[in-house]
C-alpha cells in the first residue's frame, strides 16, 4: 500500500497509456508454433483503412496526445500549483514508446529508406531520435546521476514536439488543437505572464 501511495500517479498514468495497447493486439496475430510470428487480422480498420494503416493512425495519434500532456505539466503548475515529477516522467515514457510504435509501424508499411523523402517524415524521425535518449533517462536514477544536467536534457522535448507538430502538419492531421495546447502553455510560461499568475493564485489562496 505504501509503494501505491507514493506512486498512485505513475500508475495511474501507465495503466492509461497501456490501455489502448489492448485494442491495437485484437489486429495482430501472434504465432509461437515455429518462433514469435507477426500476422495482422485483416478487416479490423475503421473509415476504410487497412489494418496497417489504423496501427499507424493511432499510434501517431496517442504519441502526439502524450507529448502534448507532458508539456502541460510545467503551465498546470503555474496555474493551478499542482505538480508531480514523476508523473511527468510516466507521461514522457508514454509519448517515447508510443513515438516509437508508431515509427516502426511506419517503417513496416514504407521501408526505412522511405524516411528521408518528405520533410514531414524526417521531422517526425529527427522527434523519434531526440526522444529515445529522453526515454532512458526518464527514472530516479537517471536524476540523481546527471543532476543539473538531467534537466538540460529533457528540455529537448520541447523541440520533439514542435517537430511533431511540423510532421502532423504536413500530413494535414487535425493538429491545430495540439498546437493551440502548447502555443498556450509557452505563453503561460513567459516569466511575465508566469509571476503575474503565481501572484493572483498566491493571492486567492491567502484571502480563502
Amino acid at each position: 500500500m505504501a509503494f501505491i501511495k507514493k506512486n498512485y500517479g505513475w500508475i495511474i498514468v501507465t495503466i492509461l497509456a497501456s490501455l489502448p495497447l489492448i485494442v491495437l493486439s485484437k489486429m495482430i496475430n501472434m504465432d509461437w508454433v515455429n518462433g514469435l510470428t507477426l500476422s495482422l487480422v485483416e478487416n479490423t480498420g475503421k473509415g476504410g483503412r487497412s489494418t496497417l494503416d489504423m496501427l499507424y493512425h493511432v499510434t501517431g495519434e496517442f504519441a502526439i496526445r502524450w507529448m502534448t500532456a507532458v508539456l502541460t505539466c510545467t503551465p498546470f503548475f503555474i496555474l493551478f500549483g499542482v505538480t508531480n515529477l514523476f508523473v511527468r516522467q510516466a507521461m514522457g515514457i508514454a509519448a517515447a514508446v508510443w513515438s516509437i510504435l508508431h515509427f516502426i509501424i511506419f517503417i513496416w508499411m514504407e521501408g526505412f529508406l522511405e524516411t528521408f523523402t518528405q520533410v514531414n517524415y524526417v521531422a517526425g524521425f529527427i522527434a523519434v531520435l531526440i526522444l529515445i535518449p529522453l526515454l532512458f533517462t526518464s527514472n530516479r536514477n537517471s536524476m540523481r546521476r546527471l543532476k543539473s544536467k538531467w534537466k538540460k536534457l529533457q528540455k529537448y522535448a520541447y523541440a520533439a514536439i514542435v517537430l511533431s507538430l511540423i510532421h502532423v502538419a504536413l500530413l494535414e492531421k487535425t493538429w491545430i488543437i495540439y498546437a493551440v495546447v502548447v502555443g498556450v502553455g509557452f505563453i503561460i510560461r513567459i516569466p511575465e505572464v508566469k509571476e503575474r499568475i503565481i501572484r493572483f493564485r498566491l493571492k486567492r489562496k491567502r484571502l480563502r
